[in-house]
């Protein structure tokens, strides 16, 4: 009798919550929280680069159109995205 009774007590137990969404809705909701905050992320760290340089890098490459400045940018951006993208993957 003894033996028999482990088995009945752990089919008595509750499954732990997961962040597996369960439906589409749940799906797509969050997709976008994580695009939502993923994007806040990129310009924040983009902000905080450009805070942490000399001169404004967002004024070189709109006003004087300065295409090393945009591909210093975009090397930035993509690094803070890599980043993030593992962050949230886990």
């Amino acid at each position: 009798m003894l033996f028999i009774a482990p088995p009945l007590f752990a089919a008595d137990t509750i499954p732990a919550a997961s962040w597996h969404a369960q439906t589409l809705l749940q799906a797509v909701g969050n997709v976008l929280i994580f695009a939502a905050v993923g994007i806040a992320a990129a310009i924040l760290g983009f902000k905080l680069f450009d805070k942490c340089t000399p001169g404004h890098l967002e004024k070189e490459i709109i006003e004087h159109r300065n295409v090393a400045a945009a591909i210093i940018a975009a090397a930035v951006i993509i690094g803070v995205c890599i980043i993030i993208a593992a962050s949230m993957m886990g």
